[in-house]
Parts: structure tokens; C-alpha cells; sequence
């Protein structure tokens, strides 16, 4: 079922078609489609020098710390000397800021705000790794005075978990440890900021812990348009993240369909088809990147799990799978569906009927790229799915 913004959306565009045409009605579409590329969200990563504010930024943007002319530069010292912008590999608009550690000699904690350009983000993540300290607290404060989200990490869990394990023995539990640890986090800044939320995280590990909470939490408090790029840009750290990103893509197809048909009207035999090649292609290069199934994003999943990447590639089973999508692949699999090509037929020979030739144009160009795109965004939904099982198993009940 349509949502109210879609109902509402939807309306205009009829609307427009009515008073001003097609091409008016078409390029409103384009227009609503490149809004939604054109959103841009601003994250800032902070805390104190050697929180692991790197790391996570490289694991948020799905790249390791060993690529060396992507990754923001991670260590024990303090590597960022200014607030570093590092855009996501696949979608740009989405930028995670690497700010300095707040209480340098550069940023003292009463100038901080100011100094890394506190407007320019939508929301701040303030990371330890271990107790949050005065400093975070009064980031925090600043923060909340200005209307600003804020959300507290408390990073490297996975060394936690690791240390406890050896110290205990026999007696290791680690929901136990995980509360034992969310506990003297928040207890720690109870008092000092208003009802606390603390996400537990290990950057190397960002499908266990509370990375998914994490993701919940931004996806009820941010803006509706800003929301939906953050969910395409998130890593596929579970398949609920994986069902979610192919929903917000299935909205869309409606949108391109309807351009599709306004495109159908084209006097010219064959333009139709063709528009309809290039945006498919542009279209499901989109998906692939955003399930990390384009070539860079498996090399770098395979170097983050250890993981020769043929491995990965090996139990993906669709035709678009693991190889650069062109016109030539997309006519490769949609040659194989006879619905398709009784529809292409269709869109051309009735272009020239009396009276009903363009209604029925229309018709069988939206269905034919509705039902083209619904294939491909299932098929490579289902190969990101075989691909996250592989690469991090379904071991997620930490």
C-alpha cells in the first residue's frame, strides 16, 4: 500500500499530466527522482582522541582500515587534525565528517563546537572506548541546547568480550558482560544528560552488538527523505537491513514506470526502447551498489572478513551477478522472458493504431519496466542475502 507521501506525490503528477502534458508530467518525475539523489546527510564521528572514530567511520562506509587510499587513517595516537569528510563509496551525498578529538590543544572542549562547523551536521555520534568522560558530557550539553540528535557509542566491544572471556572461564556470559558494561555507561552520565542511550559496537563486527539498535533509532528520528539515504548507505549488517533497502527501492519503480509510459508518446519509433535501456541500466547499477554487490564493494567486504573474494562471488546465482551491468547484460536476461518481448512488441506496433495507439503504448511500456525492474531488484536482493550469509554467517543473536 502506497504511503500518504506516494498517495500525495502520485496526485501531482496526474495532476500535471492533465493541465500540462506529458512532457511537463515526465519531467516532474525526474525531477521528484533527483530530489532523492540529491540528499545530503552530514554525520559527525567524535569523542576523544584514540576512540576508534576512524574505524568506525571505514566500517560504516563499508571499506577496511588497510585500503590506504580510501580508509580514513586509523592508530592509537590521534590521526585526524581536522574535521575530514569522507564521502560513501556509492552514494557521495552521504558524508561521514572524522572530527579531532574533542579536549586537544587545537580543539578545547568550550571551542569545539564551533571550530569543527557544528551546522553543517545533521546529527553527531560520540564515541568511547570505555567510560564517556567530561568532556563528552559537555559535547553532549552543547549539543542538546543547539536541537541537535546525538547518540553515544561506546566502541570496541569485541576486546571487552574477548578480555572477560579469558578472565572468567567457565563463568563468561556475554549478554551479562554487554549489561554489565551498558550499565556503567549510562550510570556514568546519568545525572549529567537527560535520559542517556548508549549503543554498544564493535567496528570489526558491526552485525553483533547494537550496531542494528543503532540503525532503528536513526530511522525513527530522522527526517523521512534523509532517512531513506541513510538506510541505502548502511552496510548489510542483517538481512532485516537487506529486506528494508529493497522496499525503499520497490517504491521507486512505480516513479520510473510512469516515465516509462510518458517516454512511450516518443513519435519516433525505437526512442522509447531506448530511454528505457539506458535508465534500466543506470537503474540496476544503482541496485547492485546498493547491496554491495558491485566489484569494489565484494573486494571490500572480502578483505574485512578474511575472505577470498571468489568465494563470495561463487554463491551468487543470478544472471546480473558479480559483473558490471551494461545494455548488453540487461538484454541477455530480459531476452530469455517471452513477457517482455511480447510487451516491447506491443509498445512499438501500437504506437501506430488509430485512436488507441498511445493509451496502449503507454500501457506496455510502464508494465514492461515495471515488471523488468521488480525481476532484477529481486534477483540481486536474493544474492546480497546469499552473500551476507556467507561473508557473517546468521550467528546475529548477541
Amino acid at each position: 500500500m502506497d504511503n500518504p507521501h506516494d498517495i500525495e506525490q502520485i496526485a501531482a503528477i496526474k495532476e500535471e499530466l492533465q493541465t500540462n502534458g506529458p512532457a511537463s508530467a515526465a519531467a516532474k518525475i525526474q525531477d521528484y527522482l533527483d530530489k532523492q539523489d540529491n540528499v545530503q546527510l552530514n554525520i559527525a564521528i567524535t569523542g576523544e582522541s584514540g576512540s576508534g572514530k576512524s574505524t568506525f567511520v571505514n566500517a560504516f562506509r563499508g571499506i577496511p582500515n588497510r585500503d590506504k587510499e580510501r580508509a580514513a587513517p586509523s592508530g592509537v595516537k590521534e590521526t585526524t587534525t581536522d574535521p575530514t569528510p569522507y564521502p560513501h563509496p556509492n552514494y557521495p551525498k552521504v558524508t561521514l565528517w572524522d572530527l579531532p578529538g574533542i579536549g586537544t590543544i587545537r580543539f578545547p572542549a568550550d571551542e569545539y563546537l564551533k571550530k569543527v562547523g557544528f551546522d553543517r551536521y545533521d546529527f553527531f555520534i560520540i564515541i568511547s572506548a570505555d567510560r564517556f568522560r567530561e568532556n563528552d558530557v559537555k559535547l553532549a550539553k552543547e549539543i542538546q541546547k543547539m536541537g541537535k540528535k546525538f547518540y553515544f557509542v561506546r566502541s570496541k566491544i569485541d576486546n571487552n568480550i574477548r578480555d572477560e572471556k579469558k578472565t572468567r572461564g567457565s563463568e563468561f556470559n556475554d549478554e551479562e558482560i554487554l549489561k554489565e558494561i551498558r550499565e556503567d555507561c549510562i550510570q556514568g552520565l546519568e545525572g549529567h544528560v537527560e535520559s542517556p542511550r548508549v549503543f554498544l559496537v564493535s567496528s570489526f563486527e558491526l552485525h553483533l552488538y547494537d550496531f542494528r539498535l543503532l540503525e532503528k533509532t536513526f530511522a525513527e528520528e530522522l527526517p523521512a527523505n534523509k532517512r531513506k539515504v541513510l538506510l541505502l548507505a548502511l552496510p548489510n549488517v542483517s538481512l532485516e537491513i537487506i529486506r528494508k533497502k529493497k522496499g525503499a527501492l520497490q517504491a521507486n519503480i512505480k516513479y520510473l514506470a510512469a516515465g516509462s509510459a510518458l517516454g512511450a508518446l516518443a513519435p519516433v519509433p525505437g526512442l522509447s526502447v531506448a530511454v528505457d535501456m539506458a535508465m534500466m541500466v543506470k537503474t540496476t547499477s544503482k541496485y547492485q551498489a546498493t547491496f554491495g554487490l558491485d566489484s569494489e564493494s565484494l573486494q571490500s567486504l572480502a578483505q574485512t572478513v578474511g575472505m577470498p573474494v571468489e568465494e563470495l562471488r561463487a554463491v551468487m546465482t543470478s544472471p546480473l551477478a558479480a559483473q558490471e551491468i551494461s545494455t548488453e547484460v540487461i538484454i541477455k536476461v530480459l531476452s530469455s522472458s517471452l513477457i517482455f518481448i511480447s510487451l516491447m512488441a506491443v509498445e512499438e506496433g501500437s504506437r501506430w493504431l488509430p485512436l488507441i495507439g498511445f493509451p496502449a503504448a503507454m500501457a506496455a511500456s510502464a508494465a514492461c519496466t515495471y515488471k523488468s525492474l521488480s525481476m532484477f531488484l529481486d534477483m540481486l536482493a536474493e544474492d546480497a542475502q546469499k552473500v551476507f550469509e556467507k561473508a557473517l554467517g546468521l550467528n546475529t543473536s548477541v
